[in-house]
Parts: structure tokens; C-alpha cells; sequence
């Protein structure tokens, strides 16, 4: 049976339906809680789901090094990871790339359009999803990857930001959040603006979102089982 370590940096960050459809695929899960865990070295088999948060990718975390450390010594041994948002942006610092705290383009919250560029069409973990076309994926943060890591290869892009989703080695980073449900959406938003008003906005794209997340999910499962 495949098998997945996950990273949650935040106890209010889930692996949400990304965590649901891998029990729906039978594979086996550990969450290391990394408020709390120690982070640990590489699994020997399987592959990595690093989750989002509120933090930044430069944030004085105790977990913060250990973790870019474990995503170096990830791709360097070839383990399948997938980093999604904040985890996104720690893969990209972690490899060599540039994160910009408080971005110039500003917030994305809600709804966006990410759009799949030709190199993502033969990529393992993405090509089924880019396969759907451009994807309407949900969207929390305010930080954004503007260089990529040496050797990286750009897989998607958006109108705001550039640096949608990308592949350094063994490893795939996405800004948008494809495990992340309307509720989950409102949930994180309600800080920012009326949580009702998020519900209604996700809830009107969401079998495209969830579609595509499926897609996703299902192009890392078939990476990591085929470790």
C-alpha cells in the first residue's frame, strides 16, 4: 500500500479533501504536526504532502529549517513530494528560489484561474489535471515564489501571480490550495471579509475545484505508488 507523510504546519490547515481522496485510494497516512513532532528523515518509501498555513516561508519557527533541510534530502533521494501553498513556498526557498512576503501583486483570496503551460502536459503528478484545461483552484495568501529554484521547470501561472505551480526534481509545488472545501475557504477568510460571502463564491465553482484537486491528487498517488 502507498504511504504519505504529512507536514501540517498549522493545527487550522488540514489535508482536507486531498486527505479524503487518498483514503478513498487506499493509501496510508502519518501527519507529523510540526508545532509539536520532530520532523524526521526522508520515508524509505512513499512520498511527502507538505499543507499550508498562516506563517511565511521566512517565519522563526523551530520547525521552519528542519523542514527545508527535509525537502532538500527529499528531492535529493528522488521521494515524491507535493507541496501546497505555504508548503509550495517552502519547497521553492528550500531548493534555491526567491519568496516575497507580502507580494506586490497582492492578496488572492477566493476563486482563481491557474493556467497549465506546455511542460506540465508530460509531467507525472500534473499531466492528468492539466489535461482538464486551465483550473479554477481556491486561493488564500499573500506571499508568492518569484524566482525559481535552478533546474525548475515552471508547470502553471496565473493572472496575479506567476509562479502557480512548478517541479524541482522529484518534487511539485502549488500556490493554490486544491484540498480546500468552501466551508474551509470561509473558515480562513472570515479575518479578511464575510465568510458567507466566501462560501457563496466557492461554493458556485466548486465542482470545477473539485475536479481538478481530484486530478491532482490522484497524479501523486500514482507517483508515489509507483516509488
Amino acid at each position: 500500500m502507498a504511504h504519505v507523510t504529512v507536514l501540517q504546519p498549522d493545527p487550522d490547515v488540514s489535508a482536507g479533501r486531498v486527505g479524503e481522496r487518498l483514503a478513498a485510494m487506499g493509501v496510508g497516512t502519518e501527519t507529523v504536526r510540526l508545532w509539536a513532532d520532530p520532523v524526521g528523515d526522508p520515508p524509505a518509501t512513499g512520498g511527502v504532502l507538505v499543507l499550508g498555513g498562516p506563517m511565511d516561508a521566512h517565519a522563526d519557527l523551530p520547525w521552519v529549517a528542519p523542514v527545508k533541510d527535509l525537502l532538500r534530502r527529499c528531492v535529493a533521494a528522488d521521494v515524491p513530494v507535493l507541496g501546497i501553498c505555504l508548503g509550495h513556498q517552502l519547497l521553492a526557498d528550500a531548493l534555491g528560489g526567491e519568496v516575497v512576503v507580502g507580494h506586490q501583486a497582492g492578496p488572492e483570496r477566493g476563486p482563481v484561474t491557474v493556467s497549465w503551460l506546455p511542460a506540465a502536459a508530460d509531467d507525472p503528478l500534473v499531466g492528468e489535471a492539466a489535461a482538464l484545461g486551465d483550473l479554477v483552484q481556491p486561493a488564500m495568501h499573500a506571499d508568492g515564489v518569484v524566482r525559481l529554484p535552478p533546474g525548475a521547470t515552471l508547470l502553471a501561472t496565473g493572472e496575479a501571480y506567476e509562479v502557480q505551480a512548478f517541479r524541482v526534481g522529484s518534487a511539485v509545488g502549488v500556490q493554490f490550495h486544491p484540498e480546500a472545501t468552501p466551508q474551509i475557504m470561509a473558515g480562513w477568510y472570515a479575518e479578511h471579509g464575510d465568510p458567507d460571502e466566501m462560501v457563496h463564491r466557492m461554493t458556485a465553482v466548486d465542482a470545477d475545484v473539485r475536479r481538478g484537486g481530484q486530478a491532482l491528487t490522484d497524479g501523486f498517488v500514482r507517483v508515489v505508488a509507483a516509488r
